[in-house]
């Protein structure tokens, strides 16, 4: 029997989340669910992330009810994902259980089957919440582990760094690092791990050794997520599969690429190669990436790279020219004998023929996120500063230093990204750095987000917090959002249940607006104006040439 490789379709939220600004409208969605169905993914992620705040935000759709016609339309054929920030949930502030508990019931009950849970510090006491209620309300925890990398200090700053007396890190995100987390996280009951690269940023070399470690010491499946932005996507994934990766992640050819991830149909040719079976029918998702290119060109003002769309090919039907095949054969061959370099090598080139965007050499140096890139940019440009971007990719590694070197995911990659334009402006000014701090620098460097990989200086964190202590969010002062009578729509709550009540925990002006939306809305439907009542004509005494002549001079 073949070996099993299983593939969690990311499209409907990570794809387009990064391809289109979560722009995928309900019936857009509702086009290519009965596709599939017919696909057979091992999963589907279609909720979480930035879904239940576009759809309110920018379509004025419900996100409860996107989740639960995608659970309709599916049913048991795949399992659906989420995907939360573990005690932040969806933003930036520490949540009490009472709403994580609601969250996560609510999620489970309205369709997701798996919530990936993931912290920004990787701090496992901001997951074990989530963790438990989702199991306890029937669904399956996948918990992430941020990948990420260390911070570039030079020879010279090392040295003049030790002259002060203070060392910086080095050897940090080790692969014990990683390998130490997954088995933390299965020992508390996991029933999966991901390791989470959200900047794409793992090349094949370490992806390769970390699943082969990962697969010698946890007994649990492991899932490997990347994007393809710095050009690692394609070869990371193919070295996780010949070390004995569980899960992959993937996205429709039509939306691959780029920031995006890789596409089920290189995937998919690999495991051929491999004699691994994903149990995914072909000519399903055949159909199904057709139906997402006639969305691309419905999404067009959203799309990033519309210049790069990937060839139609339908692997159920369609057979791989030879200089094609030659490259997958010999990338597979590659990467069986371990040749990380001729591996990536041979993708670059995989990934030319399927007209991916080239490789973003700026977020590879960087070592960032993309979407943290472009944020520092705007800002730059803003602040009418957009010559200052080297400063500002100079000062991250301090920045992030001096908050105790976080994994730079959202939302720490954004506090990070923000302060670091922030240090570089106050230059410009003529001030010192942290002269300017955001609130949410403050709060991170003080411990409200949880224990950082790194510890904070004492004397910094009084600087910048007036505090030397890590000090911990306190739930206990959470006061849940108001929830009034509407007097636009007859009287009724804003909120008329606990799935609407969460909207205003979890979003509180987003959901606000489109609360009141929709319930004025519900009002004048059910209450329309009665019609208006026509007017008599105006009786007026009659003038005298009205009056009956003849009757007058009889009487």
């Amino acid at each position: 029997m073949a070996k099993r490789l299983l593939i969690r379709d990311l499209t409907l939220r990570d794809g387009q989340q990064s391809q289109f600004a979560t722009r995928m409208n309900q019936a857009q969605v509702d086009r290519v669910l009965p596709l599939y169905k017919n696909a057979g993914f091992y999963a589907m992620e279609v909720w979480g992330g930035a879904v239940p705040d576009s759809v309110m935000r920018y379509l004025d759709e419900n996100p409860w009810e996107r989740l639960e016609k995608i659970k309709k339309g599916i049913g048991g054929a795949s399992r659906l994902t989420a995907l939360s920030r573990g005690r932040n949930l969806f933003g930036y502030t520490p949540y009490p259980d009472s709403v994580i508990e609601g969250f996560c019931k609510n999620a489970v009950r309205s369709g997701v089957d798996i919530m990936r849970i993931f912290d920004a510090l990787n701090d496992i006491d901001n997951m074990t919440a989530s963790m438990r209620f989702v199991k306890e309300a029937g669904g399956m925890a996948d918990c992430a582990v941020c990948y990420t990398v260390d911070p570039h200090f030079s020879r010279a700053e090392r040295f003049r760094s030790a002259l002060k007396g203070k060392r910086l890190p080095k050897n940090l995100f080790t692969i014990r690092y990683f390998v130490d987390k997954a088995k933390e996280l299965a020992r508390l009951g996991a029933d999966m791990i991901t390791i989470k690269d959200m900047a794409g940023l793992v090349d094949p070399e370490e992806s390769a050794r970390l699943i082969k470690a990962l697969k010698a010491e946890v007994a649990i499946p492991i899932d490997l997520h990347t994007h393809c932005t710095p050009g690692y996507g394609t070869a990371a994934i193919l070295m996780a599969m010949v070390n004995g990766v569980d899960i992959v992640d993937t996205t429709a050819l039509a939306w691959s690429g780029g920031p995006a991830h890789v596409a089920y149909e290189i995937v998919q040719l690999f495991a051929d190669r491999l004699g691994l079976d994903t149990g995914v029918d072909r000519a399903a998702v055949g159909a199904m990436d057709r139906e997402f290119r006639m969305i691309r060109t419905e999404l067009a003002k959203f799309d990033q790279y519309p210049e790069n769309n990937p060839p139609i090919i339908d692997l159920s039907r369609h057979k791989l020219p030879p200089e094609d095949a030659a490259l997958f054969d010999g990338a597979v061959e590659e990467a069986v004998r371990g040749k990380a370099d001729k591996v990536l090598e041979l993708c670059h080139r995989i990934e030319a023929r399927f007209n991916y965007p080239a490789p973003d050499e700026a977020v590879r140096l960087a070592q960032i996120p993309g979407g943290m890139y472009t944020n520092m940019l705007s800002q730059l440009q803003e602040a009418k500063l957009g010559d200052r971007l080297q400063e500002v990719l100079a000062a991250v590694p301090q920045v992030r230093l001096d908050c105790g070197v976080p994994p730079l995911v959202t939302p720490t990659s954004q506090i990070v990204g923000v302060q670091a334009v922030n240090c570089v402006v106050d230059r410009a000014q003529g001030k010192p750095f942290y002269s300017n701090v955001s609130r949410n620098f403050s709060e991170l460097v003080k411990g409200n987000y949880g224990h950082t990989p790194w510890p904070v200086d004492p004397a910094f964190r009084e600087r910048i917090c007036g505090v030397r202590e890590e000090t911990a969010y306190d739930t206990s002062k959470y006061r849940k959002q108001p929830n009034p009578e509407l007097p636009e729509a007859g009287g009724a709550r804003l909120a008329k249940d606990e799935k609407e009540e969460l909207l205003l925990e979890l979003f509180p002006s987003v959901a606000d607006k489109y609360l009141r939306g929709r319930k004025k809305r519900e009002w004048d439907a059910a209450n329309p104006p009665a019609p208006p009542v026509p007017e008599k004509p105006a009786r007026y005494p009659p003038a005298f040439w009205e009056h009956d002549l003849t009757v007058a001079t009889e009487s």
